[in-house]
């Protein structure tokens, strides 16, 4: 009980000092961080939160909520800790030693359905969607020109599908070479989307087994877990030949001159999602309304993150060395509406990055299924599963009741509009939107399963 009466002691404490200024002579005019506390009608059981990240662009939401005063809006006083690499970020939310973390959205989703570390985890808020690029080597890319589509003033038609990518690959085979590429974690949405991607041109990225456990069964392109700010260092040492990763780190092989980032995730899978937030169901269960409030500072940060005015204004404070900590021209290149191919060669794309809109905030259940059956596609969830067993496991995971009560608060306190709420049973309609043009239903996914001529069942 004690903990629970802290927020309300401090909202009675500022309401205090505002009717004293004001008896006082002074203005009454409230702060909008006086004036949130004042009015909150939740009862925070944890004010006090230790939240992870890793380094990349797409941790904006936690940035954006500490900077701009969500968090403390919401009575909450959070610290966000920089993490080494996703398995630690996975392991300290498990442990308890953080709070809640950005996180892969393939990581919480594993641990439910019994590929690697175990436990029970839950999502409330999907962080962003899109984000992603593969990139090769300057090598790897004079080599592909010879096969890339151009149009007919001689520009690189985009998207590139890995067609390009099959002669060179074939090349190192007949050769004896491996050819390798970097992604950032079994379970991330950059080895399901490179793995996407090599499939749809009939180039097998490897099959998970028992006895291999790096994903390499009969593999045309060895995979390997590279962590995202040694993308472009691990690429330059010729260690691998591309990889797929999030920003800054495509943007900074342009940069560097060392690479060139050849397709994006929005090319592979149109507005798919992919960070989260994740909370233990142990912090859920005994701190309910804390994750509500949690849930609220970071749906507004999303919607401040798509505002186009607004984003010169997060590049500069995710250039900051406790957040992201690239050069601001990195980071612009892809979070303000653009993006940079060969260098010189920057196209619009305005969809890029988002965090707000198309319902970005929303765990729709069906993109947990989508995750899943690729797990089951490359073999880490190794027998077939009914479609029964897809949907609880999604839903053991996703929570948009957390949502929905955090975005019913907003839209009460006039923070968005109730438009901005979905109506949904948690499934998206199905879309064609693939690199492929393969059509994924989230409720039909051993059908969806059927339809790939390279992977399981």
């Amino acid at each position: 009980m004690k903990r629970k009466s802290l927020h309300t002691l401090g909202a009675l404490l500022i309401a205090g000092a505002s009717f004293l200024t004001s008896c006082a002579g002074g203005s009454s005019k409230s702060t909008p961080s006086e004036k949130a506390a004042s009015e909150s009608t939740l009862l925070i059981e944890k004010p006090q939160l230790t939240f992870g990240f890793i380094k990349l662009t797409d941790m904006a939401p936690l940035a954006i909520a500490k900077e701009l005063g969500y968090f403390e809006d919401e009575g909450l006083f959070v610290t966000i800790e920089a993490q080494s690499n996703w398995k630690n970020v996975l392991d300290r939310v498990i442990d308890g030693d953080l709070d809640g973390s950005h996180m892969l959205a393939g990581q919480p989703i594993a641990a439910a359905a019994g590929f690697g570390r175990q436990a029970k985890l839950v999502t409330p808020f999907s962080m962003d969607l899109n984000g992603n690029g593969i990139t090769v080597s300057n090598a790897i890319w004079d080599k592909m020109k010879a096969y890339v589509p151009k149009d007919a003033e001689g520009k690189t038609i985009h998207p590139i599908k890995a067609d390009a990518l099959a002669p060179v690959v074939k090349e190192y085979k007949e050769k004896g070479q491996a050819f390798k590429m970097g992604m950032v974690f079994p379970v991330s949405t950059h080895n399901y989307e490179i793995r996407y991607w090599l499939a749809a041109a009939g180039i097998n990225p490897g099959m998970y087994t028992k006895e291999n456990i790096q994903g390499q069964v009969d593999a045309d392109v060895l995979l390997s877990v590279t962590p995202p700010p040694q993308m472009p260092a691990t690429l330059e040492a010729g260690t691998i030949h591309g990889y797929c990763v999030g920003e800054p780190w495509n943007q900074q092989a342009v940069f560097k001159q060392i690479g060139v980032p050849v397709v994006t995730n929005y090319d592979i899978w149109k507005n798919n999602p992919e960070k989260v937030f994740v909370m233990t169901e142990k912090f859920i269960t005994e701190n309910p309304n804390t994750a509500i409030a949690v849930t609220k500072a970071l749906i507004r940060a999303g919607k401040w993150l798509d505002e186009p005015a607004n984003r010169p204004t997060a590049v500069g404070i995710l250039s900051k060395p406790d957040y992201v900590g690239a050069d601001s021209i990195v980071i612009a290149n892809s979070m303000t509406g653009t993006f940079e191919f060969e260098k010189g060669d920057k196209r619009s794309m305005p969809d890029f990055n988002v965090f707000y809109k198309y319902n970005a905030t929303y765990p729709f259940y069906s993109d947990a299924v989508w995750f899943l059956t690729q797990m089951r596609r490359w073999g880490q969830i190794p027998e077939a599963k009914d479609d029964a067993w897809y949907f609880e496991t999604a839903k053991n995971v996703y929570r948009p009741d957390i949502w929905e009560k955090a975005a019913k608060l907003l839209v009460d306190e006039g923070k968005i509009p109730a438009t901005d709420v979905p109506v949904t049973d948690g499934f998206k309609p199905a879309t064609p939107d693939f690199i492929d043009g393969t059509e994924y239903d989230g409720k039909k996914p051993n059908e969806y399963l059927k339809k790939f001529a390279i992977g399981n069942k």
